[in-house]
């Protein structure tokens, strides 16, 4: 992954997870091990950012699936920064969704919240923890 313009747009959780990923990877390859300040810090906030990450839904999507979710959001009357919520954040339930829809409740209808949520829950994954979770709980029935 490359950045062009950093100035160009936002970036998804997805993205900044490939990016340091991809970063992560790169200095291992090269095996430099400067420890300047500077670098310290850099590495610092690359684990920080990498370790928070990773545990959250964006480490299991795909580019495809990225894809498939903003196809599917092409008919919705969303801002851009709004989608950006709901792939980031992965609303289930319509007030996170109120949450993240600025002034939802005049823009969208309970029907369309309740499309909104079940296209989210199909085309992105969800939290690995909360999955986890669930298929213990099938597990212990």
């Amino acid at each position: 992954m490359e950045v062009k313009n950093a100035n160009a747009a936002m970036l998804s959780n997805y993205e900044v997870y490939q990016l340091l990923t991809d970063l992560k990877e790169q200095k291992k390859d090269s095996g430099k091990s400067k420890h300047s300040a500077g670098q310290q810090n850099l590495n610092t906030i690359m684990y920080e950012t990498l370790k928070y990450l990773s545990n959250t839904p964006c480490s299991r999507q795909r580019p495809e699936m990225v894809q498939a979710f903003l196809s599917t959001m092409m008919h919705h009357k969303l801002t851009k920064a709004e989608k950006l919520q709901l792939l980031n954040h992965r609303p289930q339930t319509a007030v996170e969704m109120q949450l993240m829809v600025e002034e939802s409740e005049e823009r969208l209808s309970e029907e369309q919240i309740e499309a909104l949520i079940q296209t989210i829950s199909e085309v992105l994954p969800g939290d690995p923890e909360q999955e986890d979770a669930s298929t213990g709980d099938q597990g212990a029935a």
